[in-house]
């Protein structure tokens, strides 16, 4: 906390370092102008420096003499940041204040003045945190926290954004809204920067908004000033990073569109002028594609020659829009179009002459690395050398030029193009890039000596054109189909021509110029012609007829192997890093005034609309700042390029022209890092040999007394021939910014307080360092030997693909390493703190990118491939590689040029130790408890164990590759591999192999992957994933074995002492551990892992892969295999064999279609419950027993639709139908249910048809034969012998339907006559005996009922442990229930489509536990709680009982329904249902031995209000006999199987009670004709029983002679809810609810005494029993009859029933008058 006290001239502070004093001297300020000076005084702390004001001092000085001083700006808090204006300053302090100094005429409490002022804190912004500040020449503007603008100063321009004011004299908000939402929003802005007649903004959307005047805004408006801040509409869609003002002209750095934003098609033609904006002209030998259109819209030539905009105007003038069309009769000097660009790879030694913007000039080496990237083989962009052979005449090109009709205007271009500019070029290597080779400002003169040279120029240009443009313009052509693809690197710049009046110093009118649309976009990143790195130019070169057009060197080029190009810039950069540090693929593009060549295009013309400067794409521009009529750009390898006015030599140099950007001549070593501009100097910040920032000043000396001298006038000024060091630099601490504005400079520094300035600084410096190091490699070295021709030759095709990978994994690290140079840059520049370090928050971008590097350079040494790469050097680089040396930082003498490539490559890892190191020094700065102090530690940590890790990797390698160097041979080219590393080898005979021949050779070589076992010629490869290694113990032998383990072999090895056995024991297990996890740091590898491994030796799995879970050395648990005939098991194994649940696919040699199972399996073979899918469309689902189809099963053969379609459902015996089974034959539409014989029926069954015929009988071979019974849907009989399917054969009787019937010998098929031998009878009419005798009982030949299923319900005693009913310990199956119920529950979680509900959850949880309760004497809460049991267990398939439920539904569906619903069938159904249900209850006696047997009785608890409420309800009135109280299977079992059988059941009893149903149905609609009245008297019920009045709709109403429906309607209602129910006893309880309903309304008009007779009660139950009005009445008594519990017979609900069945008999013959 700092404290302040102001006492007239003297200010005291008190802070943490103690107490200081200021004192202010007036007489200082006669010699600073618009400055404050406060000289500061310290009472010194024994052995402290100076440290008042530890943060954020200010420093400020005009000119760069050694008499310069520079003077301290005091202020209570540390200044954050200064903007500088012409004659004004803004300060913005620590806590968000903002401080003014110098002169501001616009303070209306201010006389204007030229004498100092002291800094004035903005009042207005008080309450409002300002988060940065600018300032433009005469006003100044501030940002909010909340991202709101406020402005104050001169506006008569508008450049503060408020109308009606010429100035305003304090900050006021100024609204930038977003007119294209409604409502307006408010656009949120991040920083200002202001010019001398314009503001710009940049919103937190990363776009442009501007206002105030000129061209210098980027709006598309004639009307100034812009009064509204405007959005650049020509930016959006481009994420803009800064933006910067001069005086009239505007810059932004702009990030690359992204990849996806790049590609996007452009438009084929002109969004102004509706014209093609690609032309393609047919010659004979070949085509020329033109992509040279000039939009003629939008400017228009005055009289007084002024440029001024049109929108929507037709030009008056027309212009050549390429080289070939004929010129208009009217040509214009204004602004010309885009040219084609030309780039033309050339030597790097070749001098070049350019002819640009009027300037023409010669370019050395020197010039090229000055002017150009290094990737560039251009000067400024523009194209070198092409091709001297062309097919045009120099005749035409005379005849061209004649057709110029502005002589004179040629003549001023010619004088312009030879300003300032006096040499003789050399005749041979003329380049000459005009004004696009635009006729009509073609330089002409009638000089002869001016006629040769622009002869010549235009000669070389037109050469150009014709023999270089088209393989261009295609190249233009295919990035405009597919952006992205193109050749070489560089940019080329578009070089427009001039405009008249063009003159250095001639500014009297504004020059302008609307770039068209297409001009913007080929300037931008969508569109231009940016030719990546990694494609080769022979793609461009496509048509035929161009290649005689292209220069040798371009064949020659295009003639090479191809080989992959690798780009040297990430596109895109690190997507992990994105968010987190800042884009190095940047653009920057600028607008304006141009008249000074400030825009850098290369021209001296304006721009409308912001257009890219091409040249500096490719540069990593991080920075851009503007002086008045200059501009500069900082990359990220600390190089300043500079452009625009050099009046004063502030761009650095004195090179020209100054119309595009060429780098500051700095000394070698030195890296700039911030820069700023004045209006006529230039300031930069840059590490010198030590890590204390050092100043240079370029541009004007400003002189004693001479302040107030014109600043567009220089006479008596001096200026720099190139930056100079300011020598009091050192003496002002750690700056960390520098800012610059009219003549002034100011410096923020900070003071070392515990030497963390220092160590930010270091470690920012270290790595700027470091990546203009790795930069220097990637340029100098990795570039150069990618473009080699003899590159691919010399490695090979395997080592080339290293190599690219290699350039691939360094760009990433250069690249990583520019994007934190830059963050740590910004981090000094800003914030200063610890926690902002990247390197902290996220290390492990830095631990993966330096891991890939260094892996990718080890494969490559592995490889031998920096020997091979080291003749394709020697011939490269000479026999003397000084460069090499001098980067590689090597000393030594005599050194192989593969080591230096290696040490070379190898150097990156060095830095890792100096961020250890600088991460250490900077944690000495803070408290050891500290977070910063902790955090730091761990980074140090982090990167100096990668240091190790990486030097340990790099000797891994190393020693490798000495190790294929020794022994070479057909073994080492089969097993090197780029990531395989050698750990050790057993050639000293250090390990052998026991029980081995005396003579044979075993050679173990143990690598990072693989356990190599080499004899004589052969070898083989143990993957170290599925190699297990166990030592054998030493008690008894004195051998010190190993024993090995892998899939396919076990084998000892015997080491030749204890310690060689340790350290092969140790060296396998850390190998092992490595290759499987990464780390090697345990000391055993698990023995249980998951791996990949390919079978070599097993029969049975020869060739197969497997992958997953291993346990020493065998498959174990869940893995999939794949043979290599196709098919593939995935499931869970044991012991090597696929044990438990799995799928299996095995394609068919036939049909082009997979057999496919899915189910169990047991030691390697199907066993259990599976699902098998036939490629020929059948499909089972059943049991397996070794492979093969054993138990119950359904297979289903064919489609409805298909030649023979069939189910079978049954037992079966090693893949044959065998046992009980049913056959379905939907073809025939028959359907068999009988036994089988090894797929034969054999023995007894029966046989339905569709058509109603019924068989029952024997059966052999498949055929009916032997004894049978025959009945047709008439009730015609045939009992007697069959020898084929329906053919009788032998003695029998047919009996006719009506009694009549036939005995004797039968032959022939039934249905097509049938010869008889034998006695015809004709049975008495009174002859009842022979009736009876004659009736045949159905089902005596058919399979017994328990007979049927067996296999189904052995099949469920197998699950419970039993191997026989019955036979099997009580305890195993409660065991092995729950082991069921839980792996069948894993299985369905480890399976996402067999999902469960989660009730069905809760059910399998409630059943897994193994009840204790089944234990003693069964109570009626005991038998209830195994009912429940019951119920749940039977509700999922998952438990053995719910299995057996299911498998009993469906085939009980698969026998009954469809054909099998014949009515002659119902008594064994009946039956069928009877067995289920002795059998289901002898499983559960199983389960609870203490349950009683069938019919006994369970001991009667003492009276308890429980025992009614688990009783029946019904028996609350009447007692009788309660049957819960004596256990049967029916009571137990009926409620759970008989609802899923009720569908199939009761259409069998609909079937047989037919006839009787329709009479009974007949009488029931007659009857019910009948009013109430009249019925009951019909029925014979007694008056008293007659209801008097019903109750309707909840009153009471009379009964009258014509109610109908309305006695006994409750009664009525309940007995209808029988057809609802589905067991007897719920149909049971129905009737007897009815009975008491009937009774309950009897008694509401009797005494309460009342008891029914039988007589009274019968004639009005029937009456309720047709008022029902149920249909099936007949179907629903003979149910209940045949299935109802014994012991119920007899009591109440037997005599309720038997009332029940009466009423049905007495209404079928009721007789009706």
């Amino acid at each position: 906390m700092t404290k302040w006290t102001w006492s007239g001239d003297r200010a005291e502070f008190r802070n943490g370092f103690g107490v200081f004093q200021v004192e202010f001297h007036q007489s200082m300020h006669q010699h600073c102008h618009g400055q404050i000076t406060v000289m500061e005084s310290q009472r010194k702390s024994s052995g402290e420096e100076d440290s008042s004001g530890e943060r954020g001092s200010l420093h400020t000085w005009k000119g760069y003499s050694y008499s310069v001083t520079p003077e301290r700006v005091l202020l209570s808090r540390p200044v954050l940041q200064a903007a500088l204006g012409t004659r004004h300053g803004v300060l913005l302090v620590e806590g968000g204040q903002v401080y003014s100094f110098g002169e501001f005429p616009w303070k209306q409490s201010q006389v204007s003045e030229v004498g100092p002022l002291k800094p004035v804190l903005e009042s207005a912004l008080s309450g409002q945190r300002v988060v940065a500040v600018a300032a433009g020449s005469f006003h100044s503007g501030a940002v909010t926290e909340d991202g709101g603008v406020h402005m104050w100063g001169e506006n008569s321009f508008g450049q503060c954004g408020l109308s009606s004011l010429t100035v305003v004299p304090n900050p006021t908000p100024v609204a930038v809204l977003d007119s294209d939402t409604s409502p307006p929003h408010t656009i949120r802005v991040l920083e200002l920067a202001c010019g001398e007649q314009h503001s710009l903004a940049l919103s937190a959307q990363h776009e442009v908004w501007a206002w105030g005047s000129g061209c210098q805004l980027g709006l598309v408006t004639t009307v100034f000033p812009v009064w509204k801040p405007q959005k650049v509409e020509h930016l959006v869609g481009r994420h803009v990073l800064q933006v910067a003002c001069g005086a009239f002209h505007s810059l932004a750095l702009v990030c690359w569109l992204p990849p996806q934003e790049a590609r996007r098609p452009l438009p084929d033609k002109c969004g102004q002028c509706n014209q093609l904006l690609y032309t393609m002209t047919d010659k004979e030998d070949h085509v020329i594609i033109s992509d040279s259109h000039y939009c003629p819209l939008g400017v228009e030539l005055l009289v007084d020659g002024e440029a001024r905009l049109g929108p929507g105007r037709s030009p008056p003038l027309r212009f050549q829009s390429s080289p070939s069309e004929p010129l208009s009769s009217h040509t214009s000097a204004s602004a010309p179009g885009p040219h084609p660009s030309i780039t033309e790879h050339t030597d790097y030694e070749r001098g070049r002459t350019v002819a640009q913007n009027g300037e023409v000039l010669t370019t050395t080496d020197s010039d090229i690395s000055a002017a150009g990237t290094d990737s560039d083989r251009t000067v400024g962009g523009v194209g070198g050398a092409g091709s001297r052979n062309s097919p045009y005449p120099d005749q035409a090109v005379k005849e061209y030029l004649k057709k110029l009709s502005d002589t004179s205007l040629a003549e001023e271009t010619v004088k312009m193009t030879i300003a300032g500019a006096s040499f003789q070029p050399p005749a041979d290597s003329i380049d000459l890039l005009t004004s696009d080779l635009i006729p009509g400002v073609m330089p002409v003169t009638t000089s002869s000596a001016l006629n040769s040279l622009v002869s010549s120029c235009a000669s070389a240009v037109v050469e150009r054109v014709v023999s270089t443009c088209e393989a261009l313009s295609l190249k233009k052509r295919i990035n405009y189909y597919y952006p992205g693809v193109g050749g070489v690197a560089g940019v080329p710049g578009e070089v427009p021509g001039g405009v008249p009046g063009g003159f250095p110093g001639g500014l009297v009118e504004e020059r302008v110029c609307l770039e068209e649309s297409i001009q913007g976009k080929k300037s931008c990143s969508t569109g231009d012609i940016r030719e990546e790195e990694a494609e080769g130019l022979s793609r461009r070169l496509s048509l035929p007829g161009l290649l005689s057009q292209v220069s040798p060197r371009l064949l020659r080029r295009a003639s090479r192997p191809r080989v992959r190009a690798v780009p040297l810039t990430p596109v895109g950069g690190l997507p992990e890093a994105g968010e987190l540090l800042p884009s190095l693929q940047t653009e920057v593009w600028s607008w304006g005034r141009g008249e000074e060549g400030q825009l850098g295009h290369g021209d001296n013309l304006s721009r409308l609309q912001p257009l890219c400067i091409k040249c500096l794409s490719s540069k990593e521009v991080v920075l851009v700042a503007a002086g008045a009529h200059h501009s500069l750009a900082l990359t990220a390898q600390s190089q300043v390029f500079s452009w625009g006015s050099n009046s004063s030599g502030q761009l650095g140099h004195m090179d020209c022209p100054t119309t595009i950007p060429r780098l500051a001549k700095l000394s070698e070593g030195i890296r700039v890092w911030d820069v700023c501009a004045g209006v006529q100097h230039t300031l930069l910040l840059a590490d010198g040999d030590c890590y204390q920032p050092i100043l240079y000043y370029s541009g004007q000396q400003v002189i004693e007394g001479a302040q107030d001298a014109p600043q567009d006038q220089t006479e008596g000024y001096s200026y720099t021939q190139q930056p100079v060091l300011l020598p009091f630099c050192m003496n002002l601490g750690y700056v960390s910014g520098v800012f610059a504005g009219g003549q002034s400079c100011v410096a923020l520094a900070d003071r070392n307080v515990m030497g963390f300035s220092a160590s930010l600084h270091e470690l920012a410096a270290a790595e700027r360092k470091f990546y203009c190091k790795l930069s220097s490699v990637k340029n100098h070295i990795l570039r150069p030997l990618l473009d080699l021709e003899s590159l691919s030759t010399a490695l090979g095709p395997a080592s080339t693909v290293l190599l690219q990978s290699l350039a691939r994994c360094y760009s990433r690290l250069c690249h990583l390493t520019g994007q934190h140079s830059a963050s740590l840059t910004a981090n000094l520049r800003r914030r200063r703190e610890v926690k902002s370090l990247v390197m902290l928050e996220h290390a492990s971008i830095f631990l993966d990118t330096y891991n890939e590097y260094c892996c990718s350079v080890g494969n490559f040494l592995v490889m031998g491939g920096f020997q091979a790469l080291a003749k394709p050097s020697l011939d490269f680089f000479g026999k003397c590689p000084e460069l090499l040396q001098r980067l590689a930082e090597s000393s030594e003498e005599n050194i192989l040029l593969s080591d230096l490539l290696v040490a070379l490559f190898y150097l990156p890892m060095r830095h890792l130790h100096e961020y250890g190191r600088l991460l250490l020094k900077l944690g000495t700065c803070f408290e050891v408890s500290s977070v910063d102090y902790q955090k730091l530690q761990d980074g140090c940590s982090k990167f100096e164990a990668l240091a190790l890790h990486l030097k340990r990797r790099r000797k891994e390698a190393e020693y490798t590759y000495h190790f294929w160097k020794s022994f070479p041979g057909k073994m080492t080219d089969s097993l090197r591999k780029p990531h395989r590393r050698l750990i050790c080898e057993s050639s000293n005979k250090a390990l052998t192999l026991q029980n081995s021949g005396r003579f044979s050779v075993n050679w173990f070589i143990l690598f990072n992957d693989a356990l190599v076992h080499a004899q004589f010629s052969t070898h083989h490869v143990f993957p170290l994933a599925t190699l297990w290694v166990e030592p054998i113990p030493e008690e008894n032998t004195d051998l010190y074995g190993l024993k090995l383990i892998s899939p396919e072999e076990t084998f000892t090895l015997l080491a030749c002492s204890s310690m060689e056995k340790a350290k092969w024991l140790r060296s396998i297990n850390q190998a092992v551990d490595q290759a499987m996890s990464g780390s090697g740091q345990r000391a055993e590898p698990p023995i249980s892992r998951t791996a990949s491994y390919t079978f070599y030796k097993d029969s049975r799995l020869k060739e197969a892969t497997y992958e997953g879970r291993w346990l020493a050395g065998k498959p174990n648990g869940r893995g999939m295999v794949k043979w290599l005939d196709g098919r593939i098991y995935t499931g869970t194994f044991k012991n090597g064999l696929e044990d438990g649940f799995g799928d299996y696919i095995m394609p068919s040699k036939t049909l082009n279609l997979n057999d496919h199972y899915q189910g169990h399996w047991k030691k390697g073979k199907m066993h259990g419950i599976g699902t098998y899918k036939y490629a020929s469309g059948e499909l089972y689902e059943g049991s397996f027993q070794d492979n093969m189809r054993h138990g119950h099963g359904m297979l289903r053969s064919g489609s409805l639709n298909s030649s023979s379609p069939s189910v079978f459902i049954g037992q079966w015996v090693h893949d044959k139908k065998t046992g009980y089974g049913v056959f379905d034959d939907i073809t025939r539409g028959e359907k068999y249910m009988g036994m089988w014989q090894d797929d034969q029926r054999q023995g007894t069954g029966v046989i339905v048809t569709q058509f109603g015929l019924y068989y029952e009988g024997a059966f052999n071979n498949n055929k009916m034969q032997g004894t049978g019974v025959l009945l047709s849907e008439d009730n015609t009989t045939y009992e007697g012998e069959f020898s084929e399917d329906w053919t009788l054969n032998g003695k029998g009787v047919l009996t006719m339907a009506n009694g009549d019937y036939f005995e004797g010998s039968f032959t022939g098929e039934w249905g097509s006559g049938l010869k008889v031998t034998g006695s015809f009878f004709k049975p008495n009419l009174y002859d009842s005996d022979g009736d009876k005798g004659r009736a045949v009982k159905l089902g005596r030949l058919a399979v017994r009922p328990e007979e049927k299923w067996r296999a189904v319900f052995e099949e469920c005693w197998m699950r419970l442990g039993c191997e026989a009913p019955g036979q099997g310990e009580n305890q195993r199956a409660w065991e092995n229930i729950a082991v069921a119920l839980t792996t069948s529950r894993r299985q369905h979680r480890d399976s996402p489509e067999m999902n469960l509900s989660r009730t069905h959850n809760r059910t399998l949880g409630s059943l897994e536990f193994i009840p204790q309760q089944h234990v003693g004497p069964v109570t009626m809460e005991k038998y209830d709680r195994i009912r429940h049991s019951l119920i749940k267990a039977c509700d999922t398939p998952l438990h053995p009982l719910g299995r057996l439920m299911e498998t009993l539904v469906a085939v009980y569906r698969m026998t009954y329904v469809g054909v099998g619903a014949n009515r002659r069938l119902l008594l064994q159904a009946v039956n069928e249902i009877m067995s289920y249900l002795a059998r289901i209850f002898q499983l559960v006696r199983f389960l609870f031995p203490d349950l009683p047997e069938e019919g006994g009785a369970i001991p009667e608890p003492s009276s308890d209000p429980q025992d009614k409420k688990d009783s029946n309800c019904a028996d609350t009135q009447l007692e009788s006999p309660k049957p819960g109280r004596v256990v049967s299977s029916s009571a137990l079992l009926l409620p759970v199987l008989l609802p899923r059988l009720y569908p199939p059941l009761f259409t069998l009893y609909a079937l047989e009670k037919e006839r009787e149903d329709d009479v009974y149905w007949e009488c029931v609609l007659r009857l019910n004709k009948q009013p109430d009245m009249a019925l009951l008297a019909f029925l014979g019920v007694q008056h008293k029983f007659w209801p008097v009045s019903v109750p309707v709709l909840g009153e009471k109403t009379e009964v009258v002679s014509s109610t109908k429906d309305a006695c006994f309607a409750s009664a009525t209602e309940t007995l209808q809810q029988i057809s609802t129910t589905f067991t007897p006893s719920d149909k049971l309880q129905v009737i007897q609810l009815t009975f008491e309903e009937i009774t309950k309304e009897v008694l509401s008009s009797l005494e309460d005494n009342f008891l029914w007779s039988m007589d009274d009660l019968f004639p009005v139950f029937l009456y309720v029993v047709l008022r029902a009005r149920i249909r099936n009445l007949g179907s629903e008594v003979s149910l209940i009859e045949d299935l109802m519990d014994p012991c119920v017979q007899h009591g109440e609900h037997g005599i309720m029933f038997t009332t029940l069945k009466a009423c049905y008999y007495q209404i079928q013959h009721e007789k009706t008058t």
